[in-house]
């Protein structure tokens, strides 16, 4: 698409549920730069990338998000370029922080920050030529809401009224979120069609936004710690922990545990209750929270095969992991956990430890 200043900008959109990512670049210097990147998408930003000859130079995202877990830091670790947000934002990661007004120089392309608080405290608006990156002030038919972590509805009204909807009424919204599958809209399609933007009055709308009376995001706390604190999710945990440990599957630990062969130790970390309800016979014991405390004198010989399990398969992979760093090379996880056996039909003895 050509640009007012001459230059070529090249533009892809990323969705994934609701979510909205966006990664723009300048085809003439292939400088480009990735808004509101979602950690499930990191192999299509660098694919797209990739396929239009583009080198990300800023990874920026409009807000600290509740409903999704960001991937800013992990690429900024991974490509060495800085993340971007505004001068708000409580993350410790963020390398640039911007104030309204100023720029982001993407070869030819100049990314013009708007500070927008309402959603969020942190929240900017992001305009570069005929379009304008709303996040999660300004929707498709609607506005971010208020009632998550640094919300304000009076701010989200003087960001609106006296920000946003001021801008050049063709430009074209490119939201942050979009659940009906519209690509886009623009300023003045919204002050004429969007329900919220029909309360014009400030007391009206902020009456209207404090009575919204939303559903709370999915994962809305851990979206919030790992986004503002740069802290891991679990599903990173969960993945790191994997790749550092091997698994054994249900049928060759029924192998094992039918010849009677070898020196396997079937150790299952869940608590006591479940454990009695229903383990793999022979089983010991030794409950995930408890594991450090105890391994010396539960596991007094390190270079035993130990096979751990729980309930699903997740804890017994990270307590599968803490025991390899703690020198026992031979423990592995069991694949599938506790239901999975059950449900394939193997042996289950309830009661106490033998």
């Amino acid at each position: 698409m050509i640009v007012g200043n001459g230059a070529i900008m090249l533009f892809e959109t990323v969705s994934a549920g609701g979510c909205r990512s966006y990664v723009i670049g300048c085809e003439e210097t292939c400088a480009a730069a990735l808004i509101d990147p979602e950690l499930g998408q990191i192999d299509r930003y660098l694919a797209l990338a990739a396929r239009h000859g583009l080198r990300i130079r800023y990874l920026i995202d409009t807000h600290t998000h509740a409903d999704h877990f960001s991937a800013t830091q992990q690429l900024a670790r991974q490509l060495g370029v800085p993340v971007v947000m505004h001068s708000a934002s409580p993350a410790p990661f963020v390398d640039l922080r911007l104030q309204g007004g100023e720029l982001l120089v993407i070869g030819r392309l100049r990314l013009q920050a708007l500070h927008t608080p309402g959603h969020t405290r942190d929240s900017m608006c992001l305009c570069v030529e005929d379009r304008v990156f709303t996040g999660d002030t300004l929707l498709i038919g609607g506005t971010g809401r208020t009632d998550l972590p640094s919300g304000d509805a009076a701010a989200l009204y003087e960001s609106l009224f006296e920000g946003v909807l001021k801008l050049d009424p063709s430009l074209k919204v490119f939201p942050a979120h979009e659940y009906k599958g519209r690509s886009h809209s623009t300023i003045g399609q919204e002050l004429a069609e969007n329900p919220r933007l029909q309360k014009g009055d400030r007391g009206a709308f902020i009456e209207m936004m404090q009575t919204l009376n939303l559903t709370m995001p999915t994962h809305v706390t851990e979206a919030l710690r790992t986004n503002m604190t740069g802290g891991k999710t679990v599903a990173q945990m969960l993945s790191e922990a994997a790749a550092t440990v091997p698994f054994m599957s249900l049928r060759q630990l029924q192998a094992c545990l039918e010849s009677r062969t070898g020196d396997l130790i079937v150790l299952d970390v869940r608590e006591r209750d479940a454990f009695e309800e229903g383990h793999i016979p022979g089983a010991r014991l030794l409950p995930r929270g408890q594991l450090e405390l105890r391994v010396n004198e539960e596991l007094t010989d390190p270079t035993r095969r130990i096979l751990v399990c729980c309930e699903f398969g997740r804890v017994s992979t990270l307590a599968t992991a803490t025991l390899r760093q703690m020198g026992f090379q031979g423990a592995v996880a069991l694949d599938g956990g506790m239901k999975a056996w059950r449900e394939a039909g193997y042996a289950v003895k309830a009661g106490k430890e033998e």
